[in-house]
């Protein structure tokens, strides 16, 4: 059985002149473990870029191939945001990676970043839209009060 590794916490870095920012010590050792890169790419959805290990973007690749018709628009479009904006990501030796600009601006990010842990995947903020962001969810969640039906293996039903 394969063991799990999860993206937890929210880690706060500095980001040079450069772009480079070190990624957070438990994350690589996640990629080291994993024996795999980082994938960045922008999000669809947020100001931020999304980040995960390679594999979980093969099986997002599968998933889009078989929930569409592999020339629908639907598809298209997926696969250009997506696969055409990812890029992978290697770790120097003090465990930093270069960010692009293009990466950097689409999120707003400037001399710090803030890491956001969300399981198979991770989240790059500035840290004043991640406050912004965190707090909707936070009234959303509370709002909602969701529900998880789990049973007696402790599998969702």
């Amino acid at each position: 059985m394969r063991k799990t590794f999860l993206f937890m916490d929210t880690i706060y870095n500095k980001v040079d002149s450069k772009g480079r920012v070190s990624l957070p010590a438990d994350y690589r050792a996640i990629v080291k473990e994993l024996g795999t890169e980082i994938v960045c790419y922008r999000s669809l959805v947020s100001p931020c870029i999304e980040g995960c290990a390679e594999d979980l973007l093969e099986k997002l690749a599968a998933e889009i191939e078989d929930s569409n018709d592999f020339f629908s628009q639907t598809q298209d479009d997926l696969t250009n945001l997506i696969f055409g904006d990812a890029k992978r990501f290697s770790f120097d030796s003090t465990g930093r990676i270069v960010l692009s600009d293009k990466l950097l601006s689409h999120a707003n990010i400037t001399d710090m970043a803030v890491f956001v842990g969300k399981g198979r995947k991770f989240q790059i903020w500035n840290p004043e839209n991640w406050a912004v962001e965190e707090k909707r969810i936070r009234a959303e969640v509370l709002k909602k009060r969701p529900v998880l039906n789990w049973n007696k293996t402790g599998e969702k039903n």
